[in-house]
């Protein structure tokens, strides 16, 4: 039992060490990763995403860059029933472009979101260590400008979220769905 545990400390401590190295991009352009995006992938090994992966579809994420050098974040699921599930956050600049962090009310965590790799009319790696409690998990997810993605962005994704400590059971590239009318 003890041996077990202390694997498992150590195995999340070399996943704490590789997300805390994920850098953003260079040069991150804030005026062209703002407008409208897909979420199309989706990983992380927190249990409510394992609970509820499997009825996961596309999402949408409009991105507003601030006068300021903030971010606000919007985001819209239509579920089956028709109704829409909406979340907005701030995301504050830091001193390092490309990356932001915010508080989620609804979640009640703190977020430190990086922009990984971005092609502005194409894609973007997002990568977001959760910590709540002091407990940190991983999340990211593949925006595209439309709802589909190709093979091979969707191997470099799964192949991203592996090396930052994600399973492969818990990496989703998630079925289309139809989108949330403007609110």
């Amino acid at each position: 039992m003890r041996n077990t545990l202390l694997r498992m400390l150590a195995a999340l401590m070399c996943v704490l060490a590789v997300c805390a190295d994920v850098m953003p991009v260079k040069e991150f352009d804030l005026e062209k990763f703002g407008g409208k995006w897909y979420i199309v992938g989706f990983a992380t090994n927190a249990q409510w995403f394992v609970n509820h992966k499997a009825n996961m579809k596309i999402g949408t994420a409009v991105i507003v860059p601030t006068a300021g050098g903030d971010l606000d974040l919007s985001y819209a699921n239509l579920n089956a029933d028709g109704t829409c599930w909406r979340m907005t956050h701030l995301a504050k600049k830091t001193d390092t472009a490309g990356r932001f962090t915010f508080h989620s009310q609804i979640w009640k965590n703190d977020n430190d979101m990086r922009i990984v790799e971005v092609l502005y009319d194409d894609y973007a790696l997002v990568h977001t260590i959760k910590t709540k409690d002091g407990v940190s998990e991983v999340l990211n997810k593949l925006y595209s400008r439309t709802p589909e993605s190709s093979v091979t962005l969707q191997q470099k994704f799964r192949q991203f979220s592996m090396d930052t400590g994600i399973l492969p059971d818990n990496i989703a590239i998630l079925p289309k769905n139809a989108e949330c009318p403007e609110a």
